[in-house]
C-alpha cells in the first residue's frame, strides 16, 4: 500500500512561491520511479483539479493551462519524493493541494483525471493573500 503525504504548504502573498513535497512510502514491490506522480487541487466549493502530473522518469509532464509557466513538476526517484514549484502565486490559486500516484504507463490524458489515480495524500493548505 503506497502512503503520500504532502508538506509545504501555507500562506503567501500574491507574487510569492512555495514548493510544495509529496513523499511516497510503502512502496516496496514496485519501485517510486514505477509510478505516474500527479498534482491536484480543490478549492472550497470547487470540484478537485488538475494541476501538473510528471512520468515515471520525470521526462515527461503536464500542466493544467491556469499554472503552465508559473509552476514546474519534478522528481527525485532516489529520495521517492515529487515536487511541485509554484512561482507567482495568484489568489486564484489557493486550494488544499493533493498528490496522488498510479502505476499506469505515462500517456493519453488519464493522468489528468482523479478517478484514474489509486493513491492519494492528504492534502496541505495553500493560502494566497491579494
Amino acid at each position: 500500500q503506497v502512503q503520500l503525504v504532502e508538506s509545504g504548504g501555507g500562506l503567501v502573498q500574491a507574487g510569492g512561491s512555495l514548493r510544495l513535497s509529496c513523499a511516497a512510502s510503502g512502496v516496496s514491490g514496485r519501485t517510486f520511479s514505477g509510478y505516474v506522480m500527479g498534482w491536484f487541487r480543490q478549492a472550497p466549493g470547487k470540484e478537485r483539479e488538475f494541476v501538473a502530473a510528471i512520468s515515471w522518469s520525470g521526462s515527461r509532464s503536464s500542466y493544467a493551462d491556469s499554472v503552465k509557466g508559473r509552476f514546474a513538476i519534478s522528481r527525485d526517484n532516489a529520495k521517492n519524493t515529487v515536487y511541485l514549484q509554484m512561482n507567482s502565486l495568484k489568489p486564484e490559486d489557493t486550494a488544499v493541494y493533493y498528490c496522488a500516484a498510479d502505476s499506469k504507463l505515462y500517456g493519453d490524458t488519464w493522468y489528468m483525471r482523479p478517478p484514474e489515480y489509486g493513491y492519494w495524500g492528504q492534502g496541505t493548505q495553500v493560502t494566497v493573500s491579494s
